[in-house]
């Protein structure tokens, strides 16, 4: 199951193989992503910070967006990149196995949970990350704060409805609004919108019922397909084999640009979710990662370059006055967009995501 980040890697290298951007402006997107040269056995160096990212792609520049801003600060440090994969199950074998070489991993909220439910991540010093450099509190976590945040947003194609769907009840209303729909093959984000379409309180939307959602999804099952990857998700929209999905919003800007506006999406319902770091437990780095994540975090102004160059929305909350007026429309975190959407609970489905997920895809596929 390909991730966001994973999918962002994926839309970069499109941009430059269709010239879209220049390779410096290419290395610089991927260095702010976090995503450079692997790490392999420099890692384990000293005054040496190494991020994972989940790359995998091999180039000469960590870049200007993060690294170079923080080894200017800290003389004689250095930060270098794995682009291997910071999977839950990966940071896990390797704290257990008393072996951790990374230092800042890209991950999620609902690994932040749990890992740091079992006592394998660090938790953030506060005292040096500075939660007003954060939009809210889902972005800063007891064991991962978030540079960036992306959504799952509802598109469809507006050449199939004359009125344009505005919920995700309106997903769900096969009447109304007849033709295919398009969910990925992962129980969060798809029972997020499950129950909300059921007329739940955004702000009252956690905890979800997992039996009344799973249930609302099995509804329309003869009516859907499944995506794995961002590519695969525009796929089946721009082919036609689904009018209305839910997607990245960062595919979803995409797929409205190159149709000339025939692909829309909503931002009212979307899922914001923050793109998490977090701190194995026994980094070799030690206090430093949290120095880095720190300066990841303060620096609105690579974090509105992220924005322009992939659509990762900023975090910091001065980024949103200088963001330039032709992106505000596709930032997920300005704030007339991000008024609109849920935040989503990345404790709930730490705690259920497992059970939860093994759930949908028995569900889905049987």
């Amino acid at each position: 199951m390909q991730s966001f980040q994973q999918d962002c890697v994926e839309l970069a290298l499109r941009k430059f193989r269709n010239g879209q951007v220049d390779r410096r402006t290419l290395l610089a997107g991927l260095a702010a992503l976090g995503v450079g040269a692997a790490g392999g056995a420099e890692a384990q160096a000293q005054r040496q910070l190494v991020m994972v990212n989940w790359g995998g792609i091999a180039n000469q520049a960590f870049g200007r967006h993060y690294g170079d801003p923080f080894q200017a600060a800290n003389p004689g440090w250095r930060v270098v990149q794995d682009s291997t994969g910071p999977s839950a199950g990966r940071i896990r074998s390797m704290v257990e196995s008393g072996r951790t070489t990374w230092d800042l991993c890209d991950s999620s909220a609902t690994s932040a949970f749990l890992l740091g439910g079992l006592n394998l991540l660090n938790r953030v010093d506060y005292g040096v990350v500075n939660r007003e450099h954060v939009i809210g509190p889902t972005f800063a976590l007891d064991h991962g704060a978030a540079p960036y945040s992306f959504s799952n947003v509802l598109v469809y194609d507006s050449q199939r409805f004359p009125e344009a769907p505005t919920s995700w009840a309106d997903f769900w209303d096969l009447r109304k609004f007849p033709g295919t729909r398009l969910l990925r093959r992962d129980a969060a984000g798809a029972l997020d919108a499950a129950q909300m379409s059921l007329g739940k309180d955004m702000a009252n939307l956690y905890p979800l019922d997992v039996r009344a959602t799973l249930a609302r999804v099995r509804e329309i099952r003869r009516n859907l397909v499944f995506w794995t990857s961002g590519a695969e998700s525009e796929q089946f929209i721009r082919t036609g084999e689904a009018v209305m999905g839910q997607i990245w919003h960062t595919r979803a800007k995409v797929l409205e640009q190159e149709s000339n506006g025939r692909f829309k999406f909503i931002w009212n319902q979307g899922i914001l979710q923050p793109g998490i770091f977090v701190s194995p437990r026994g980094n070799p780095g030690g206090e430093m990662a949290q120095r880095l994540l720190a300066s990841m975090l303060a620096n609105a102004e690579q974090q509105v370059e992220l924005l322009k160059f992939l659509g990762n929305g900023p975090t910091n909350p001065a980024a949103a006055a200088v963001v330039p007026e032709e992106f505000r429309r596709f930032n997920p975190t300005d704030p007339a967009n991000a008024r609109v959407q849920v935040a989503q609970n990345g404790r709930w489905w730490g705690e259920n995501y497992a059970r939860v997920n093994a759930d949908y895809i028995d569900m889905v596929t049987g």
